[in-house]
């Protein structure tokens, strides 16, 4: 279904809900990384081990779970507009409150803004999706693009309030910002953004994923190790950093290097792209990140971390893209009704992952042990690219990778 009809105010419709999902997506993706640059900071305030600290990143990914899961109701029931809506006051809420409450009011309050974060990604990027079906790659790019302005400055922000020790400041600020962009798009956006979307939820939400499909497993592990592993060295590098640096706040913004990274590589690889197989740069990438995170356990020094976090988000920014890919092929037309099952299954990742790095780090009293859990996980999914996808001729019988 497209928006775009004979009347002026759907006419207009795309433009504005194009606008209102970049906007959205600005606070979801600080947010998203939120919890790495602050955890030094909430550490120190709720004197948390690090398995304790772990949870706080499981307590956000199994919410984006839940957020994700319910996505497709929330869109059938009332629409895009309406979830954006829901998802920004949920963030605005759950941030907000962050800075009053102890240690269990706030794993409540990461868990409700880690909902927020699963409902707002499928919303965005279905809304973004459908009204502009001629142009999709590029305005997905577009908007993910926006994602990762908001999660680049972050780790900036965060230091800028540490700096001056108002580090409460911040997160109101952030919860106002999203309550102001949630009544931008009750003002501007026009309601027909709500029926389209609660026509494609009934298509998505409507049919099972196809179990038998090729590959799904090795997709699942392929989502499930990435997010898990992205988010161990993104939401454990600033601790990392802090304890073996002395600057005050340097390596609070040590994650953007890290982010950094992920989106100077996702600019130039559909450049690369032209030339290389996806497979093949996935692999390369999955090298790169490998020998990166090797530096980054062994560095001792806050710029053999920054080195070494650059070169790990370097090699892992092609691998994401590249999976969803192919989970597209893999299942074409099905592919919205699918993705939540895989989108799931990363968050899986994202709230067991970086748990397994806190408490690797407390059973060995080392957070450089720690983090060969990332590793490790970044080494299988090198496995997994080779083992999985040998020659053209599994290509092409499996149709998942081709």
């Amino acid at each position: 279904m497209s928006l775009a009809t004979s009347t002026p105010e759907v006419s207009w419709a795309p433009r504005s809900a194009t606008r209102a999902a970049h906007a959205a997506f600005l606070p979801v993706g600080l947010v998203t990384v939120l919890l790495g640059p602050m955890l030094p900071i909430l550490c120190e305030r709720w004197s948390l081990s690090d398995t304790q600290a772990g949870y706080l990143f499981t307590a956000q990914f199994l919410g984006a779970t839940l957020g994700v899961s319910f996505s497709g109701r929330v869109i059938r029931h009332w629409g895009y507009r309406t979830a954006m809506i829901i998802g920004l006051t949920t963030i605005a809420l759950g941030v907000g409150a962050l800075p009053l409450l102890s240690l269990r009011g706030g794993l409540f309050a990461i868990a409700c803004y880690g909902g927020a974060i699963g409902l707002m990604g499928p919303t965005c990027n279905l809304l973004v999706a459908e009204i502009n079906a001629r142009q999709r790659a590029a305005a997905l790019n577009m908007l993910n693009f926006s994602w990762s302005v908001g999660a680049v400055s972050c780790p900036f922000l965060v230091a800028a309030a540490a700096r001056v020790q108002h580090p409460s400041f911040l997160l109101y600020t952030i919860a106002a910002v999203a309550l102001l962009v949630s009544m931008a798009i009750l003002a501007f956006v026009p309601s027909c953004v709500d029926e389209c979307g609660r026509i494609v939820g009934r298509e998505v939400g409507s049919r099972r994923i196809l179990w038998s499909r090729p590959g799904v497993l090795v997709l699942c592990a392929l989502f499930f190790l990435y997010v898990g592993t992205e988010n161990s060295i993104g939401g454990w590098l600033a601790s990392f950093a802090k304890r073996g640096a002395s600057a005050a706040n340097l390596p609070i913004v040590t994650s953007s290097f890290f982010y950094l990274a992920l989106l100077a590589g996702r600019m130039v690889a559909p450049v690369i792209l032209w030339r290389t197989r996806e497979v093949t740069l996935a692999r390369i990438g999955l090298v790169v990140s490998v020998g990166g995170t090797v530096g980054l356990v062994s560095a001792h020094s806050l710029p053999g971390i920054i080195a070494g976090a650059s070169v790990a988000g370097l090699g892992l920014s092609v691998v994401f893209p590249i999976t969803i890919a192919m989970m597209s092929r893999s299942f074409g037309s099905d592919s919205p009704r699918a993705g939540p099952v895989f989108f799931n299954m990363a968050n899986f990742g994202g709230a067991t992952l970086p748990l397994m790095v806190g408490y690797t780090s407390e059973r060995f009293g080392n957070l450089s042990v720690g983090l060969v859990v990332a590793l490790a996980a970044t080494a299988t999914m090198l496995a997994l690219f080779c083992l999985y996808v040998q020659s053209e001729r599994p290509l092409k019988q499996t149709a998942w990778l081709d």
